[in-house]
């Protein structure tokens, strides 16, 4: 149902009445409305005052977009890609006991990526996928990758197979870090990945878990979650995953459930350091007052697209 409605989505110019038409036939009633001869959204609590260039709110509840800014622009993701690394990892059912050896091919000097798991260290393929998750760790998703049967060509081909899988139509994967600006992918299809991600035990786990420890023969490491708000005991936060990049801006995807509601939010290209955290915020504090401030009677409505 989900993919169905972000396909049409994809097509809203085009097709809005169509979208509309299939939104009436699920009796989906979005608690917001949309100007569309305006172009604009238009919510009763107005719309949600985020900062970042590309945005996707998505309330998978009710199968209805709430709201997007350059929904359908494909644009570097960073280290969201992660969370297909992690797919591809589970689907091939690798034992997560497996020890695998850090090696110089897992380090990145062109990009100066920064990693705490020093060369020669031996960690389970468990503690990658969990400090890869959690920590953003990129000598663990490289580790990963390049374990992966066939090696690391074999496992970037099963990354862009599961996309294409997802139905995930603008998403193209070259490795399994997200430092290349390759690993491209519009809002709409990363809240594929996302609803697919949370359906993973293990993903949810390892990506709100707020401290992790990895033994490694120098001793213990401690990682911590690159995402404040899974310490937040206010947010209930289902699957996350942030990224940074040059090409990319500050990331953030996850799914949380705020007043009832299972949202997946995606937030790209936020500048600052806190911009992409506090548009989660913002969002927050808007549906929050929307849900409250609503009549029963809401018009149904679809936004447009983001210019």
């Amino acid at each position: 149902m989900i993919k169905a409605l972000l396909a049409l989505r994809r097509h809203a110019r085009m097709k809005r009445l169509a979208l509309l038409m299939a939104m009436w036939m699920l009796c989906i009633t979005p608690a917001f409305a949309a100007d569309t001869a305006a172009g604009s959204l238009m919510s009763l609590a107005g719309a949600p005052d985020v900062r970042s260039a590309s945005v996707l709110i998505l309330d998978e509840t009710n199968v209805s977009v709430l709201y997007q800014r350059q929904g359908s622009v494909t644009t570097p993701i960073a280290s969201i890609t992660k969370l297909m690394t992690a797919l591809v990892v589970l689907d091939a059912s690798q034992p997560l006991d497996d020890i695998i050896e850090i090696t110089k091919d897992d380090t990145n000097t062109v990009k100066g990526a920064h990693s705490r798991l020093p060369v020669g260290a031996k960690v389970s393929r468990g503690d990658l996928l969990h400090v890869a998750l959690m920590s953003s760790e990129n000598r663990a998703a490289h580790a990963l990758g390049r374990s992966y049967p066939g090696g690391l060509a074999a496992f970037v081909r099963a990354m862009n197979t599961k996309a294409r899988s997802l139905d995930m139509h603008t998403a193209h994967f070259v490795d399994p870090t997200g430092l290349s600006g390759g690993n491209v992918a519009s809002p709409l299809d990363l809240a594929e990945l996302v609803v697919a991600a949370a359906k993973y035990p293990t993903i949810r786990e390892f990506s709100t878990d707020g401290v992790h420890s990895v033994p490694t023969a120098r001793g213990r490491i401690e990682f911590r979650n690159t995402n404040p708000l899974v310490s937040n005991p206010d947010w209930h936060i289902v699957v996350q995953k942030t990224g940074y990049l040059s090409e990319a801006g500050r990331c953030l995807v996850m799914k949380t459930v705020i007043e009832g509601r299972e949202l997946v939010i995606v937030l790209l290209d936020s500048f600052g350091k806190y911009t992409r955290t506090a548009d989660a915020r913002r969002i927050r504090k808007w549906i929050e007052s929307s849900v409250h401030g609503a009549p029963a009677t809401a018009v149904a409505g679809v936004p447009a697209e983001g210019k």
